[in-house]
């Protein structure tokens, strides 16, 4: 199955990001070009993001909203992932671990 999907977890807390705001661009000559908009669920995923073309995308986090719901101040206001799609066939699972002064990611499955 090809897709693009992304889940959230507040490391912080120990349990997923639910309500972040997800934004899904394309890069292409002119600039990045918006195909999809979402926000995570009470699991903190995104299972429907549009099938990806071969391209460079950058996935935006708006993480900043998430953390002063709960009354935290947190240092990034938000969090971009850019990223390869080489084989439109393929799944990418991308996933963004967060706390209020950190995150990381990386290619799942």
């Amino acid at each position: 199955m090809s897709g693009i999907t992304t889940h959230v977890l507040d490391t912080s807390r120990g349990w997923p990001a639910s309500g972040v705001p997800v934004v899904l661009e394309i890069r292409s000559e002119t600039g990045w070009r918006e195909v999809g908009r979402a926000e995570t669920d009470g699991d903190g995923r995104v299972r429907q993001l549009p099938p990806p073309v071969v391209g460079v995308y950058r996935l935006t986090f708006q993480i900043e909203a998430y953390f002063q719901a709960q009354g935290i101040e947190g240092f990034y206001p938000e969090a971009a992932i850019v990223f390869h799609v080489r084989d439109a066939s393929q799944h990418y699972h991308v996933p963004l671990l967060l706390s209020p002064y950190g995150y990381s990611t990386y290619r799942g499955s």
